[in-house]
């Protein structure tokens, strides 16, 4: 695994390019990647050309017209589109030798996912799931990971982005209509309780209110875990809990939202950084990308039987 860089891989910026231009790629990757010392934002490029000049305006860069020219010009790209227009673009980028910071979920297909993990064996990738970057979370998820003897788990995200009065700026995203909560959240459920449970070995669901899902999962340690996720919660029912019991006691998530999405992407760009300069694959890479999708996928199946 090596930099496309020109200088010295350790010192020089990595240069990035950006594709995406909705809310998430304007209110984090977007700010994220434009503050961050040890990278440079050499274009944005997006599916509405208006949108790309407007975002790579605000961000001091350049809108890129054709997203080939931009890949051509960077030594990675980070992705704020929809997975199935993420994936693609993904593999293409990793075939070209650009590095990955990717967004959740990877696909929403197997075989998109599987083909992704695959083309990218070559090149550095972090997939970001909010959670294990979180300056309060992930240094919990780690300590949890450490001990042993866990009996179950639990991982539960109740969003409510689209409850009557909620104005969130995400809820007209067609793709998260579409999939759900068990697409949109589901991943992030999972980053908790896969590397403290273990790897998961069966998987069933069931439909609760609206888009609402539940999901039992067994793991390889042998404990159980379970998640509820919803996108359609009223306003007071949201939060995000996760909890794991075992003979030691039982350790709940701290608060996790203290220092902002924008904080906990600037720390996904650093493990992307780590991970060039290293060679060393970080945990977070496509390759539990790929997993995420094959358990989320494993649900969907079950929630039609």
């Amino acid at each position: 695994m090596t930099s496309t860089t020109s200088e010295n891989p350790s010192t020089a910026p990595l240069r990035v390019g950006l594709l995406g231009t909705g809310p998430w790629a304007a209110r984090v990757h977007g700010p994220a990647l434009a503050a961050h010392p040890g990278v440079t934002l050499t274009g944005v490029w997006g599916r509405r050309p208006e949108a790309a000049a407007e975002l790579a305006k605000e961000l001091g860069s350049q809108a890129y017209e054709e997203v080939d020219a931009l890949i051509a010009d960077v030594d990675a790209i980070a992705v704020a589109l929809p997975p199935d227009i993420q994936a693609p673009l993904a593999v293409k980028a990793a075939r070209a030798g650009r590095h990955l910071l990717l967004d959740k979920p990877v696909a929403t297909t197997v075989e998109s996912a599987r083909e992704l993990a695959d083309t990218a064996a070559g090149v550095a990738s972090v997939v970001f799931f909010t959670l294990r970057f979180s300056a309060a979370a992930a240094p919990w998820i780690e300590e949890q990971a450490a001990v042993e003897g866990w009996f179950s788990g639990r991982a539960d995200w109740i969003g409510s982005i689209y409850a009557p009065d909620n104005k969130s700026p995400y809820a007209d995203s067609p793709w998260r209509r579409e999939r759900g909560a068990l697409w949109d959240v589901g991943p992030h459920a999972l980053s908790v309780l896969l590397p403290v449970l273990g790897d998961v070995t069966e998987v069933t669901a069931l439909r609760g209110p609206l888009d609402t899902v539940h999901v039992l999962l067994r793991h390889a340690s042998g404990a159980s875990s379970s998640t509820a996720l919803s996108l359609t919660a009223p306003e007071k029912a949201s939060g995000v809990t996760a909890e794991f019991r075992g003979a030691q006691g039982i350790a709940e998530l701290p608060a996790v939202w203290g220092e902002g999405p924008v904080a906990s992407y600037g720390t996904a760009i650093d493990a992307l950084l780590e991970a060039v300069r290293t060679g060393v694959p970080h945990p977070c890479d496509v390759r539990l990308g790929l997993r995420v999708t094959e358990i989320l996928a494993q649900a969907e199946q079950a929630l039609t039987r």
